[in-house]
């Protein structure tokens, strides 16, 4: 392999946020239901899907033994499609190295919350030390490949800077911003952006049976599998019914038999 693929930018999953409870409101809460959440092991987003649940029908003492503890109780949750309670526990990410592309069909998620690196008033490759063009994962070990996006993104910058500069020229009393929005227009889809994005666990699930799968854009599946794995460590009972498996050219992917209502 040679230094092509230095010139691209790696893509970095990171959970960073998620709902944790109040700990003076858990305490009057336990206090007042004799209710106690918060079992070795358990974190906090999964606790208050199961206080959701049992909120509805004061269930408090817990008495079918099926569902006495809290991945028992959201086993069956997601058995029955109750899966509204899953709406109160969030996960938050920050995903840098991912495409253009990428984010046009992620914010067709509509029960995630965005914020997205604004090229209105961000250059792109000057938003760290590491950015750049995105490599399609089709092209992974394909110098050719490699060599013909690189040179398509080398002849789009160069158009984004005449643009700029032009514009400085003919109209040198604007804002950067203005310059910016309008010379954004010739950069590439593989332009690298950075999103936080936060949803509930419902929205999760939903977003990994839909990208997650085989069918999934390579992209943005790699990107779900990633994310998929972090939310089975931080939310285990409720993300460990998708299974990774591996098709017979070794793609990995991840489906459950619990389908969403």
């Amino acid at each position: 392999m040679t230094d092509l693929i230095q010139e691209f930018v790696p893509v970095r999953v990171r959970a960073i946020a998620q709902t944790t409870w109040i700990d003076e409101a858990l305490g009057e809460i336990e206090q007042e239901t004799g209710w106690h959440s918060l079992e070795y092991g358990v974190f906090d987003g999964e606790a208050l899907v199961e206080f959701a649940g049992r909120s509805c029908y004061e269930s408090w003492d817990k008495p079918n033994p099926k569902t006495a503890t809290n991945a028992g109780y959201i086993k069956h949750i997601l058995e029955v499609g109750h899966l509204s309670v899953l709406e109160h526990s969030s996960i938050t990410f920050y995903v840098t190295g991912v495409s253009r592309s990428l984010t046009h069909e992620q914010v067709r998620h509509r029960h995630f919350g965005y914020s997205q690196l604004s090229q209105r008033y961000v250059d792109p490759g000057n938003s760290g030390s590491d950015t750049g063009p995105v490599l399609p994962p089709l092209y992974d070990g394909d110098e050719v490949a490699q060599a013909i996006v690189l040179k398509s993104w080398e002849a789009a910058r160069n158009a984004y800077e005449a643009l700029i500069k032009h514009a400085q020229e003919k109209n040198p009393g604007l804002a950067r911003k203005e310059y910016r929005q309008a010379a954004r227009a010739v950069l590439p889809n593989l332009t690298e952006t950075r999103i936080v994005m936060t949803a509930n666990y419902r929205a999760l699930r939903h977003f990994f049976h839909m990208r997650c799968a085989l069918a999934a854009d390579i992209e943005i599946r790699t990107m779900a599998l990633d994310m998929l794995k972090q939310c089975q460590k931080l939310a285990p009972s409720v993300f460990s019914d998708f299974i990774f498996k591996e098709d017979d050219r070794g793609n990995q992917y991840a489906e459950s038999d619990f389908h969403e209502s």
